[in-house]
C-alpha cells in the first residue's frame, strides 16, 4: 500500500517537473519572440530614419555635414559680386589637372564662375558629372575612383610671378586669404594651400615657404600632384576658390586694397603672418599713435633701397640721414622735459636693402633627419630671411621707399606707423625721356591699411629728383603725426 502511494507521489512529482519545465520553455520562447519583435521594430526604425536622412540629403544638399558619411555630393556656396566672387565647395574632386563636381540630378546644382589668378579675364568652373541616384554616386566614388581625402579647409589659386615676394604676397596669397575671410571663422584656423605656379622649378622662391608657414595646414603644388600621381583622384572636404580680382594690381571701385578696410583684411593678414612665423605680433594701439611709445626713445625710420633711386638721389638720401641722425645724437642725452620742447621728436634713420637681411643661424650643431621625418627637424626652430625681415618691420615706426615691391611690406607695420612713398618717374627705365611722368603706384595699398598713415613726396617736385631738404621735411612730418 505504501509502495503504491510512493509510486503515485513520484509520478505526480515528475508531472509537476515536466509542467514546470514546459512553463520555463514557454517563457523563454516568449522572451525571444518579444526581443525579436523589438529588434525588428528598432531595425525598421533605423531603416526608416536612414531613408528619411537619405531623402533629406538628396533633397537639400545645403544640410550636408563634412563629417557625414553621406556627404560625397558636391555643394557650393558663393559670396561677393560676380566679378569678385568667392566660392566655398564641399566635396570637390580633382584629377589630371581638372576639378570635378559630382551631384544628383534632382539637386539641379549650378556652378558659378570665379577668377583663379591675378588679372584673369575669364571665369573658371569645375567639370560637372550628374548622377540619377545617390547609390550610383556612392558606388562611383567608393569603388571606381576611391579618392585620397584632403580633410579640412583648402584655398586654391594660381600664382603669377611668385619668384617676386611682392607679387607672391599680394597678387596671390593676400587675395586668396580675403576669399577665406568671407567664410568665417575658417580664416582663424589652419588651412591648406593648393596652388598652381608659373615657375615650378624656382630654387630661390622663398615665397613657397611663406605660403606654407602662413597656412599652417599644408602646401601642395598642383604640378607635383599632376606629375607624380596621374589619374589619381582626390577629394577636398572644403575648398575655397575665387580671388583673382582682389589682387593688389586689380583696381577696386573704392581705390583701396581689396578687403583691407571693410573686412579688416590687411590687419588680419598682418597679424597671422607674424603669428605663423613665430614672432610676437606688433603693438596694438587703440587710442592714438603715440601709445606705447616713449618720447626719450628715438623713432625708427627705415629707408628701403629701391632700384628706382638714381645715384644722385642716393647721395641726397644719405645727406638727409646724416642731418637727422646728427640732430638726434646731439639731443639724445637730454631730459624728458627738454626733449618735449624740441621742434620734432627724436628720429634714428637707417638705410637697408632687404636682400642683405639674412637670418641668424641659432642652432650650433647639425641634426640628422630620420627616414620618417616629413620635413627637416629644425624647420620650426630656425629663422629664415623673411622672418628676419619681419623682425625689423615689427619695430619700424616710419617706412620710406619708392614705388614697387618695396611698398608691399608696409602692410606689416605696427598701428600708428607712417609710410612715406617717395614716388618715381614712369615708365621705368625711361625716366629721363620726354614721356616720363611722376607716379606713386601703390597709393591704393596705403589706402587699404587703416592702421597706418601715408605721406607722399610732392608730385610737382618729383620730376627734379629726390632732394635732401624735401626728404627731411617728410621724415619730420611723419614723426610729428606719430
Amino acid at each position: 500500500m505504501l509502495s503504491g502511494k510512493r509510486k503515485n507521489w513520484i509520478i505526480d512529482l515528475s508531472v509537476f517537473i515536466l509542467i514546470l519545465i514546459g512553463i520555463f520553455i514557454f517563457i523563454g520562447n516568449l522572451v525571444v519572440i518579444l526581443k525579436h519583435r523589438q529588434y525588428s521594430s528598432d531595425m525598421n526604425s533605423i531603416q526608416s530614419n536612414f531613408n528619411i536622412n537619405k531623402k533629406n540629403i538628396l533633397s537639400d544638399n545645403s544640410k550636408l555635414s563634412p563629417t557625414d558619411l553621406q556627404s560625397l555630393v558636391t555643394t557650393v556656396k558663393c559670396v561677393g559680386p560676380r566679378y569678385n566672387q568667392s566660392c566655398l565647395y564641399k566635396n570637390l574632386y580633382y584629377t589630371n589637372q581638372k576639378f570635378w563636381a559630382l551631384s544628383l540630378k534632382k539637386t539641379n546644382l549650378s556652378l558659378p564662375g570665379v577668377r583663379l589668378e591675378a588679372l584673369a579675364t575669364t571665369d573658371f568652373r569645375p567639370n560637372h558629372r550628374v548622377f540619377d541616384t545617390y547609390e550610383q554616386l556612392y558606388k562611383f566614388v567608393r569603388f571606381t575612383i576611391d579618392p585620397i581625402v584632403f580633410p579640412g579647409v583648402t584655398i586654391h589659386f594660381n600664382q603669377r610671378w611668385h619668384k617676386n615676394i611682392g607679387h607672391a604676397l599680394f597678387d596671390g596669397l593676400y587675395p586668396a586669404y580675403i576669399a577665406l575671410i568671407r567664410f568665417p571663422p575658417r580664416h582663424l584656423q589652419p588651412f591648406r594651400i593648393f596652388v598652381g605656379l608659373d615657375y615650378v622649378n624656382c630654387d630661390s622662391c622663398f615665397s613657397e615657404d611663406v605660403y606654407s608657414r602662413f597656412a599652417g595646414g599644408g602646401f601642395i603644388k598642383s604640378n607635383i600632384i599632376d606629375s607624380i600621381m596621374p589619374n589619381r583622384w582626390f577629394i577636398f572636404e572644403e575648398l575655397i576658390m575665387g580671388s583673382g580680382m582682389m589682387c593688389q594690381r586689380c583696381i577696386q571701385s573704392n581705390y583701396q586694397l581689396a578687403g583691407g578696410v571693410e573686412l579688416e583684411g590687411s590687419k588680419l593678414f598682418r597679424d597671422r603672418m607674424y603669428k605663423q612665423h613665430g614672432i610676437i605680433p606688433v603693438e596694438i594701439r587703440q587710442k592714438h599713435s603715440a601709445e606705447k611709445r616713449s618720447l626719450n626713445k628715438p623713432l625708427h625710420a627705415y629707408i628701403i633701397h629701391n632700384k628706382r633711386f638714381t645715384k644722385k638721389e642716393r647721395e641726397e638720401i644719405r645727406n638727409a640721414m646724416n642731418q637727422i641722425n646728427n640732430y638726434t645724437n646731439s639731443h639724445i642725452n637730454k631730459t624728458l622735459e627738454e626733449i618735449k620742447k624740441l621742434p620734432h621728436p627724436l628720429i634714428r634713420v637707417f638705410y637697408i636693402n632687404y636682400r642683405n637681411i639674412k637670418a641668424k643661424i641659432n642652432i650650433s650643431s647639425k641634426i640628422k633627419s630620420t627616414p620618417s621625418d616629413s620635413r627637416l627637424s629644425t624647420y620650426d626652430l630656425l629663422d629664415n630671411d623673411f622672418i628676419a625681415q619681419l623682425r625689423i618691420l615689427r619695430d619700424m615706426d616710419i617706412h620710406i621707399t619708392g614705388p614697387g615691391t618695396g611698398q608691399m611690406y608696409q602692410t606689416f607695420l605696427s598701428d600708428g606707423s607712417v609710410n612715406i612713398n617717395l614716388g618715381g618717374m614712369n615708365p621705368y627705365r625711361k625716366e629721363t625721356t620726354p614721356i616720363a611722368y611722376p607716379s606713386f603706384l601703390e597709393q591704393y595699398v596705403t589706402a587699404g591699411i587703416p592702421y597706418i598713415k601715408g605721406l607722399y613726396y610732392p608730385i610737382n617736385k618729383r620730376r627734379d629728383g629726390i632732394k635732401q631738404d624735401e626728404l627731411i621735411k617728410l621724415i619730420k612730418q611723419a614723426a610729428q603725426i606719430i
